[in-house]
C-alpha cells in the first residue's frame, strides 16, 4: 500500500531523511518511532505528499506520487486521512461542521446522507449526541476522537496519526489506543502511526520501524524491538539517556 524507496531530505545544511526505505502492506497497523526532531512527522508529510524529497520514490497504491501536479496529488491523498497531533479542530464550528468539513464542501452527499454519515461516524468513536457541541466544551481526549472522526468519515483506505497519545493521561490513552485498533479492524485501513508513547507502540503496532540518523534503524514484531538487545533500540524503548549526551 505504502512503499518509500531511498528518500532524502535536506533542510539547508540538515539531512533530516537520509536514505529512508521501508514498504508497508495493505490492512497493516505499523508503528514509528524514533528521536524527537528525527524527522518522523516529516517522513509522513512525505508519505502524504505535502513535502517532496530531495531524490527517492514515495510509492501509494503502486503509483509513484513524487513529481505530481496538485490536481494529481489531490487524487491520492483521497485514500489517506490523518488525526493531526492537536486534532487541529475549528473552534468556531461544532463537532457535526468539524467532522462534516470535506463532505460539505465537495458537495457530492444531500444534507440527510451528510447528517446520517456523521451519526455513523460519531457513533464509531464513541460520541454519539456531541454533534452540536463547541470543541471548547470537549476534553482533549474527546477533541482526538473528533478529529478522527473528520478522518473516517470519507472512507479513507490509510490512516495516518501523528503523535495521537500527546498530552492525554494514561486511562484515556489507552481508549485512543483501542479506538485505533477498533477502527483498523472495522474498516479494514493501513494504518500510520507516529509516536513517542511506548505503551501505545506495544498496543498498536503489528510492526514497528524505527527511525534513527535519517534512515530506518530497524523493523520487527513489537517483542522483537522491545526485547532488542541493539544500545541504540533498548535505550530508546526503555527511555534510558546515552551518557555521552549528557552535556547536551
Amino acid at each position: 500500500m505504502i512503499e518509500a524507496r531511498d528518500l532524502k531530505k535536506s533542510f539547508g545544511a540538515h539531512q533530516v531523511l537520509d536514505g529512508v526505505t521501508f514498504r508497508i502492506e495493505s490492512g497493516e497497523s505499523v508503528v514509528i518511532i524514533g528521536r524527537s526532531g528525527g524527522g518522523k512527522s516529516i517522513l509522513l508529510k512525505h508519505v502524504i505528499g505535502l513535502l517532496m524529497p530531495d531524490s527517492g520514490q514515495v510509492l501509494v497504491d503502486g503509483e509513484n506520487i513524487v513529481g505530481m501536479n496538485e490536481r494529481q496529488l489531490l487524487q491520492v491523498r483521497r485514500k489517506f486521512g490523518m488525526l493531526f497531533q492537536s486534532a487541529a479542530l475549528f473552534d468556531s464550528m461544532t463537532v457535526a461542521e468539524n467532522v462534516s468539513f470535506l463532505l460539505r464542501r465537495e458537495g457530492k452527499l444531500t444534507a440527510s446522507e451528510i447528517a446520517r454519515r456523521i451519526d455513523e461516524t460519531l457513533e464509531m468513536v464513541d460520541l454519539p449526541g456531541t454533534q452540536q457541541k463547541k470543541p471548547a466544551e470537549l476534553s482533549g481526549g474527546m477533541r482526538k476522537r473528533v478529529g478522527l472522526a473528520r478522518a473516517i468519515i470519507y472512507q479513507p483506505q490509510i490512516l495516518l496519526y501523528d503523535e495521537p497519545t500527546t498530552g492525554l493521561d494514561p486511562i484515556v490513552s489507552d481508549s485512543i489506543d483501542q479506538l485505533i485498533l477498533r477502527v483498523c479492524e472495522c474498516l479494514k485501513v493501513t494504518s500510520v502511526v507516529v509516536t513517542h508513547d511506548m505503551r501505545s507502540t506495544r498496543r498498536v503496532g503489528q510492526r514497528i520501524l524505527m527511525l534513527h540518523d535519517g534512515k530506518i534503524y530497524t523493523t520487527g514484531a513489537p517483542d522483537e524491538i522491545f526485547q532488542s538487545r541493539d544500545p541504540i533500540v533498548h535505550r530508546f524503548v526503555n527511555g534510558i539517556s546515552d551518557p555521552k549526551e549528557h552535556n547536551l
